[in-house]
């Protein structure tokens, strides 16, 4: 897609009213439920930055700054609320609990608790030794999340669960893993654009959510093989919402691959 089809997808995208669900907003990374004034954010990948270092990167702590940041901005339109779902891969680390991703998660724990009366924690798979943290901080710690009035899911979409109540009778199934983003070609120039997707999973809905860690650029979901079981067909019908200075729909992914 050359950069006037872009511009142009642009101009149209701001006076659309199209919304990836009803009475929801996307603030940034995260969807707001109006309603039930309920914000889910996830892929935080709290100590990501040590990982790599061990890993002989030298990078700098960046990533919990700029979470921060986000929340920020994104509590300073909605205020305080009712509940904040954090979807899965909240630390980095698979195989212990850093100091970084102690001393991060806590942070954002405890401020997430200003603003919310009550915060969960959908457990994703880089989630496997959260335990010891969500027990110091009292938090909710759970496989998925049903939002029963509105008959949504929200699990970290890495399995489909198995036999499981509420997945059977949700309508509306919400993941994260994928960290989805798409690449425009701008003349000689290419971006990289985190976005929102929302398709069909057998009869249900499922959205996808972003990653909420700026240290992940995303997944190219028109070039690279797709990481979440749920989207292993009929993606090129799903519809795409690109996240940038504000958040743009993009129409389906078929109509973004080149030719």
């Amino acid at each position: 897609m050359n950069k006037e089809k872009i511009l142009e997808k642009k101009e149209r995208v701001q006076m659309s009213n199209e919304k990836i669900l009803e009475s929801t907003q996307i603030l940034n990374s995260g969807l707001f439920f109006e309603k039930s004034k309920t914000l889910i954010i996830g892929d935080l990948q709290l100590g990501y930055e040590e990982n790599l270092n061990q890993q002989g990167v030298m990078i700098p702590r960046v990533n919990l700054k700029q979470i921060m940041k986000k929340l920020e901005e994104i509590f300073s339109k909605i205020g305080k609320i009712e509940k904040v779902i954090i979807n899965g891969d909240l630390k980095h680390e698979f195989g212990r609990v850093s100091e970084q991703e102690w001393n991060e998660v806590l942070d954002v724990l405890r401020y997430l608790k200003q603003w919310s009366k009550e915060v969960i924690v959908v457990k994703g798979n880089h989630d496997v030794f959260f335990a010891p943290i969500g027990k110091w901080e009292n938090m909710k710690v759970q496989e998925n999340y049903f939002l029963e009035n509105e008959k949504i899911l929200i699990l970290h979409g890495h399995k489909i669960p198995d036999k499981n109540k509420e997945f059977a009778q949700a309508k509306i199934l919400i993941i994260g893993h994928e960290h989805p983003a798409v690449t425009l070609r701008e003349g000689s120039t290419v971006h990289k654009y985190k976005c929102f997707l929302k398709g069909k999973w057998t009869t249900k809905t499922i959205v996808v959510m972003p990653s909420f860690s700026e240290l992940s650029g995303g997944h190219d979901i028109l070039k690279q093989e797709t990481l979440s079981p749920f989207l292993e067909n009929g993606l090129s019908e799903f519809q795409v919402w690109v996240v940038e200075d504000q958040t743009y729909y993009f129409g389906k992914i078929k109509d973004l691959m080149e030719k």
